[in-house]
């Protein structure tokens, strides 16, 4: 088993999976994410992207490939191994979001912090730094259901961004929002990711959103391909890369 190379920070090698009807999600995927890297993973709805996520997250696991985290095997983990490794070192971004709505805004970004045992008064300013960051600072005291759909996802994001995970994997995060909205949730996302050192994996089918990336990797069909046009844009916007690490 050839181990990843030093500097990345996820490593996948020939990963395939195949949904529950036996179509193929993921065929052969090989990458490798650098440390502070914003990767976009683009292609049109139904290319593989949210499942190749999921494998690399440890989420499910890939029928065949490996998969490593700073140079420890994800794919020979059991469930609870992957669990704690998602709730201790990634953050996730769906593409639509779910908030606890027991729980007002700021409980809800300061959740994760503190099921790590983060105390409630200092997970409570690390999640209002976030909201404030991505202008929801003045609806901490709603609940989810008071909020804009807009708001909520703002709030997921928030949540994602609160306990500085490792990588944080991004599944169509700006989905949801109005196009006006989606420019500065993407800067605030990047920014925050470049100024705190977190990896991004984005899944994205927006030329838009995968300009803003390092990098871009193409999926179509579950493999890499060279070029996939995605909408809105004349031309795939970065570069690809279908090597085990750009």
């Amino acid at each position: 088993m050839e181990a990843p190379p030093d500097n990345d920070v996820l490593w996948a090698r020939s990963l395939h999976f195949s949904h529950q009807d036996g179509s193929p999600a993921l065929a052969g995927v090989s990458l490798g994410v650098r440390v502070g890297e914003i990767l976009a993973v683009s292609g049109p709805r139904g290319s593989g992207k949210t499942t190749l996520l999921k494998c690399l997250s440890g989420v499910v696991r890939a029928q065949q490939g490996e998969v490593w985290f700073n140079s420890a095997p994800v794919h020979t983990l059991g469930p609870m191994e992957r669990e704690r490794l998602r709730r201790d070192r990634f953050g996730w971004i769906d593409p639509v979001p779910v908030l606890v709505p027991e729980l007002n805004v700021w409980e809800n970004a300061a959740l994760p912090l503190m099921l790590r045992g983060t105390s409630r008064r200092r997970a409570k300013v690390a999640a209002l730094e976030w909201l404030e960051r991505l202008d929801v600072g003045d609806r901490v005291r709603k609940r989810p259901h008071e909020l804009q759909q807009a708001e909520r996802q703002r709030v997921c994001i928030a949540r994602a961004l609160a306990p500085g995970p490792t990588v944080l994997f991004a599944d169509e995060p700006t989905a949801p929002l109005h196009r006006a909205d989606r420019a500065h949730v993407l800067r605030t996302l990047t920014t925050a990711a470049r100024s705190h050192g977190i990896t991004v994996v984005l899944a994205t089918h927006d030329s838009d959103t995968a300009a803003l990336a390092d990098r871009t990797f193409p999926l179509l069909d579950g493999r890499c391909v060279r070029t996939v046009h995605l909408p809105e844009a004349p031309e795939t916007e970065g570069r690809a890369a279908c090597s085990l690490s750009a």
